[in-house]
């Protein structure tokens, strides 16, 4: 029997070829895009990662070299380089050529994997006009080069100048057959990840280079605290309400489990991430479930032992309990099930006990010795519970005022004719006047026009009560076919599957979108996470030379259109100050027209940036925000969202 430290070729177990991959690679790494780039990134470093899990690593670096190229080195075991018995190759080749061959398969590799998730090494190596892979073995060090997924001669060896270095380092080119829109990793996308993997994995010691001429730079992550420290980060903008993060870790059947939790005075609503091997699991899953299960139950159960909540009174809802808790619960499944259109979501059945279990024996514990801590987040639960009482009796109202009419829908709503979502697209514009261009301008088979009148309340510093009684905010849940805020998601419900906010590109329309964003990010956050949301980006100038026209979307763009001219040509300009000033067919072309317009999907990369952003730009606290707009101000664009 093979120990599970272990590690050589008959534990790489082969599973099927990989001609398809240049040929469909969208298959492979979900685009071609910007995302299915830095997805080439990713498959490298979770290979690291699986060795840190299993205990093998404790560093490892990451750097775009000036070419454009990344190189992912570690100190793990190495890659396997003895010879596989199925492939007659190299257990290096075999890794680096064929889909799904990998020591994730099988019980001797690798206990826990989060690679399984995605497609492995050998997709990179398809994708890649090169890559270079070098294994630190056995005081030996092995050597190959791949051209497109094809091997440029043998495996070499030769004597390690490093006497007991193990690990591996690969280096690779994306192809530009392949990733034709763009080659250039985005340093923020990917720093993002890494420090999300080093708060994942405490003690695993990330370093992340970048040696591009322009923005040569060098941060390291690493983190002892682990998920602890990934709450504080959240949270660093907030007030605490209790001192103490409450840490929970244990193992059972195989399950690894680890939570992190800590409720704030000035929030409404929850920040949960889950994770499941290191995958972010934005639609949920068990693990979850499990946690908001046990958070209801033993908080309820503590509440009436301290007598904070009457016999005669109900239980307070999952939703009461978690109004301001930022909290975060990664769990290391041996087998994991992933459901969901997206494979984010957790589907092991036994994993939901098991965090409830672990969770309740030290949630419990916590709450009886630190009766004070107790206290204050069920007294703030019974605030949420009022609040969220008067919210329903507003609803209600609302509920009562829709069915007495003969049509649920705001006035104000130009619908479109097609009744099939997923075609579908509503666009949300400021005022009357753009909203008037808009409808004389959109296809009505599919566009709905929705205008709202002034800004909407911030809802970051609003509770429920007053959310419902807002009447714009009436008009966007009724329009786009919401629910309730708190209640799950029901992509079903949603009237359209296309939500654009199109706003003028002045300092005005991009407050009116951030307050939006927040209404969306707050209310309904799968709305965002699902990729329903988007931004329109109508053009700023109109340049005209003679008989011939074009539409701008940057004074960049502009410049760079009149240095097109030869010297002395006569050109006029037209700056749009705001989409009412433009006639309903300009607005059709540059900005409604699936055929020739600029569509921004909102995506959120790092969950816990983004959560920091809203509070500090839309919080209560002055001083964060001056410091942000201090610092960022003068080279911010109007029209970039980094969240």
């Amino acid at each position: 029997m093979t120990s599970s430290s272990s590690y050589s070729a008959d534990q790489i177990q082969v599973l099927e070829g990989l001609e398809p991959v240049r040929k469909r690679p969208g298959m492979y790494i979900g685009s071609t895009g910007p995302r299915g780039l830095h997805h080439l990134v990713y498959e490298v470093v979770d290979n690291s990662i699986d060795e840190a899990l299993a205990g093998y690593c404790t560093h490892i670096e990451v750097e775009i070299n000036a070419d454009g190229s990344v190189a992912v080195t570690d100190d793990g075991r190495g890659i396997p380089t003895d010879t596989h018995p199925t492939t007659g190759k190299s257990a290096l080749e075999t890794v680096m050529t064929v889909l799904h061959a990998g020591g994730k398969f099988g019980g001797g590799g690798y206990k826990v994997s989060g690679g399984l998730h995605g497609v492995g090494v050998s997709v990179v190596n398809a994708l890649s006009a090169w890559v270079n892979v070098t294994v630190y073995r056995e005081n030996k060090v092995f050597t190959q080069r791949y051209e497109r997924g094809v091997p440029m001669g043998d495996l070499t060896e030769a004597p390690s100048q490093e006497k007991n270095r193990t690990g591996t380092a690969v280096c690779f080119l994306p192809d530009e057959q392949i990733f034709t829109e763009t080659r250039d990793f985005d340093y923020n996308t990917l720093a993002g990840r890494l420090r999300e993997l080093a708060y994942l994995n405490k003690g695993v010691r990330i370093t992340f280079t970048d040696d591009r001429p322009t923005e040569t730079r060098t941060e390291s992550y690493c983190y002892e605290g682990g998920i602890r420290e990934y709450v504080t980060y959240m949270t660093r903008e907030k007030e605490p309400l209790h001192a103490d993060i409450i840490y929970v870790e244990g193992e059972r059947d195989g399950v690894t489990v680890e939570v992190a939790l800590q409720w704030c005075v000035d929030a409404y609503s929850d920040n949960l991430l889950g994770f499941a091997n290191n995958i972010r699991t934005i639609d949920g899953g068990t693990h979850l479930e499990g946690l908001k299960t046990v958070l209801t139950r033993t908080l309820n159960s503590v509440g009436r032992k301290r007598n904070k909540i009457k016999e005669n009174e109900s239980n307070l809802a999952g939703e009461n309990v978690r109004e301001g808790l930022t909290g975060v619960i990664s769990v290391k499944v041996p087998d994991p099930e992933f459901e969901g259109q997206t494979k984010t979501k957790l589907g092991n059945t036994e994993v939901r006990g098991i965090v409830d279990s672990l969770v309740g024996e030290v949630l419990n514990e916590y709450l009886e010795f630190n009766p004070q801590v107790a206290d204050s987040i069920i007294e703030k639960a019974v605030q949420a519970y009022k609040a969220a009482e008067a919210a329903r009796r507003a609803r209600e109202l609302v509920r009562r005022k829709s069915v007495l009419e003969s049509s649920p829908l705001p006035g104000k709503l130009a619908d479109c004719s097609t009744r099939d979502p997923s075609e579908s697209e509503i666009f949300i514009v400021e005022g009357d006047s753009a909203g008037g261009s808009a409808k004389q301008g959109r296809d009505r088979r599919f566009q709905a026009i929705l205008p709202l009148r002034g800004k909407i309340l911030n809802i970051e510093k609003t509770d429920d009560a007053k959310i419902y009684k807002n009447t714009e905010i009436q008009s966007l849940i009724t329009a786009l076919g919401l629910g309730i805020k708190g209640e799950e998601f029901d992509p079903s419900n949603l009237r359209y599957h296309r939500v654009v906010l199109m706003t003028d590109a002045d300092v005005d329309g991009a407050h009116i979108r951030t307050l939006l964003l927040t209404f969306f990010y707050r209310y309904q956050r799968e709305l965002v996470d699902q990729g329903y949301v988007y931004i329109a980006c109508p053009p700023l100038y109109k340049l005209e030379r003679g008989r011939s026209h074009q539409y701008l979307y940057s004074d960049r763009e502009l410049q760079q259109a009149i240095a097109q001219f030869p010297a002395n040509a006569n050109y006029t300009i037209q700056r749009f100050k705001g989409l009412g000033e433009m006639m309903p067919q300009q607005l059709w072309e540059t900005t409604m027209n699936p055929e020739t317009r600029m569509l921004k999907r909102v995506d959120i990369e790092d969950a816990a940036k983004a959560e920091n952003m809203f509070t500090t730009l839309m919080g209560d606290k002055v001083a964060p925000r001056r410091e942000y707009i201090e610092t960022h101000g003068p080279r911010l664009n109007l029209m970039d969202l980094d969240i």
